[in-house]
């Protein structure tokens, strides 16, 4: 048995995952040691003003520190950073990864939009072969990454800058959303009766929220119905009447509107939330870089 640590550095929260690995010669089982989620929300330095604030900078560096010391008690064999949207637009990320090096001795890995998409839905590929057609959505604070999936093959992976730091920033184009829309029917309008895999910290919120089984599709007339309500409270509503974590009651909004402009742009009336996001990815990716092939080989230290 192995144990492997996945730590996502996204827009809105940083994220370690420490995942135990137990294989023989008929199968492999992947259990959840533990998840951490620390709401630290670069995005909202660097889609404003282009970098991230030395008190982000600081936060940043204890949470990984905390981390570092958690995969330790734990002996993790191997780990693997990854950050994404904020990361790969603020102007001081280099001098932010060196400083971790320096001080923590942990290396930062900055992955493209594509490789962030085919990291996770990878993972989709094995996993809902029942489907023929599949559309992958993953909603971030920084940006959203779409993957297109055909009877088990990835077809196509586009990252687009709408996420939902950005959303309640009013900082998406409708230009930018026009492209979105133009890319996902172009891409979809040769399939059927395709299906929705969401993912992302909003999706899993929406799963609880629905009340139905990780895996159990929801209807678009159902999650309408969810971002309805949602938007019917006032924040502090949302926070204290629903029990939403004050980071996750603003932009929950945003990404519910996300995943149905998705929908029905595909003309998908399902999704399913497998509560699987990019941490779970980068773990299968540590296991066995040869499973998903050279999609993800620029992710080597």
């Amino acid at each position: 048995m192995k144990k492997y640590a996945a730590i996502d550095i996204g827009s809105n929260a940083i994220r370690l995952l420490i995942v135990s690995v137990f294989s023989n010669t008929t199968r492999k089982q992947y259990s959840k040691i533990s998840l951490v989620r620390v709401p630290i929300r670069l995005g909202s330095d660097v889609f404003v003003d282009a970098k991230i604030s030395k008190k982000k900078i600081s936060l940043l560096i204890n949470a990984l520190k905390s981390f570092k010391i958690l995969m330790s008690i734990y002996k993790v064999d191997k780990y693997k950073i990854c950050a994404t949207s904020a990361m790969r637009e603020a102007t001081n990320s280099k001098k932010i990864i060196q400083k971790v090096l320096d001080n923590l001795q942990l290396n930062i890995n900055i992955i493209s939009g594509k490789e962030e998409a085919s990291i996770i839905s990878n993972v989709f590929v094995k996993k809902y072969t029942q489907y023929n057609n599949l559309l992958y959505v993953d909603v971030g604070g920084g940006s959203t990454e779409l993957s297109i999936i055909n009877n088990g093959s990835i077809i196509a992976c586009k990252s687009f800058k709408i996420g939902t730091v950005r959303m309640i920033n009013n900082l998406i184009p409708n230009k930018l959303w026009l492209e979105y829309e133009k890319w996902v029917k172009q891409k979809t309008e040769d399939y059927n009766n395709i299906f929705i895999i969401a993912s992302g910290g909003n999706a899993n919120k929406l799963l609880k929220i629905s009340k139905n089984k990780a895996g159990e599709p929801i209807s678009i007339n159902f999650l309408k119905n969810i971002y309805d309500n949602l938007k019917s409270h006032t924040f502090e509503e949302r926070v204290l009447k629903l029990k939403l974590h004050p980071d996750r009651a603003d932009v929950i909004i945003p990404a519910t509107e996300i995943y149905i402009r998705s929908m029905k742009f595909s003309n998908s009336k399902q999704i399913i939330i497998p509560r699987i996001g990019l941490a779970d990815g980068i773990i299968r990716k540590i296991d066995s870089i040869n499973e998903y092939g050279d999609l993800l080989s620029k992710l080597k230290d």
